[in-house]
C-alpha cells in the first residue's frame, strides 16, 4: 500500500463522519504512533463536533497507564506494540470518554525503534464499540515515518466502517 494523500484521508474521514452522524455515534481515538493524526483528520471535517468526542495521544508507558488504563504487567510482558496493549488502549478509551466507538493505534513508525520480531512499520490497530468486543489487527507498513503513519491513519479509519 502506498501512503495515502491528504485528500484520501479527508475522504475517509468525511465518509466516516457522515455514517457516525446518521447513527448518532460518537468516536474517541487513542493514539500512540500517530500522535493525534486520526483526531486531526476527523476534526478537519466541518461538523465533526456532532460525532467526535475526544482524542487521547498517549505515547509513553506512563500515559498509556494513566489515561487509558493499560496495565503495567501488559506493557512489561508484551510491550507497547502488541495486541494486548492495543486492546487495553481501545477499551480504556471507551471507559474514559462518552463515546460509543473507539479506535486505538500503537506501533513503530521509525526510522529507529524496530527489532527482529517487531520491525519498523509494525502497527497494531484496535477497534471497539461500547458493550462489544475489541477487534485488533497487526499491519506491516512500508516506507518512511510519514508513510507508516499515513497508512496507519487510513487503516484505522477504514476499520471503523466495520463497527
Amino acid at each position: 500500500m502506498s501512503a495515502p494523500s491528504d485528500e484520501v484521508l479527508r475522504v475517509l474521514a468525511q465518509a466516516l463522519g457522515e455514517r457516525l452522524r446518521l447513527a448518532r455515534d460518537h468516536l474517541v481515538t487513542a493514539e500512540s504512533c500517530t500522535g493525534g493524526w486520526i483526531a486531526k483528520c476527523v476534526t478537519d471535517i466541518a461538523g465533526s463536533s456532532d460525532w467526535f468526542d475526544c482524542g487521547l495521544a498517549a505515547y509513553s508507558y506512563e500515559a498509556k497507564q494513566a489515561l487509558l488504563g493499560v496495565r503495567p504487567q501488559t506493557l512489561e510482558t508484551h510491550g507497547a506494540v502488541s495486541r494486548e496493549t492495543v486492546i487495553e488502549m481501545v477499551s480504556g478509551a471507551l471507559v474514559n470518554s462518552g463515546a460509543s466507538i473507539a479506535v486505538a493505534v500503537t506501533g513503530i513508525a521509525g526510522p529507529g525503534g524496530g527489532s527482529a520480531d517487531k520491525p519498523v512499520g509494525t502497527v497494531w490497530i484496535g477497534w471497539k464499540r461500547r458493550g462489544g468486543y475489541a477487534r485488533a489487527e497487526v499491519f506491516h507498513f512500508d516506507g518512511d515515518r510519514d508513510a507508516v503513519r499515513r497508512q496507519t491513519v487510513a487503516k484505522a479509519l477504514q476499520g471503523l466502517e466495520l463497527l
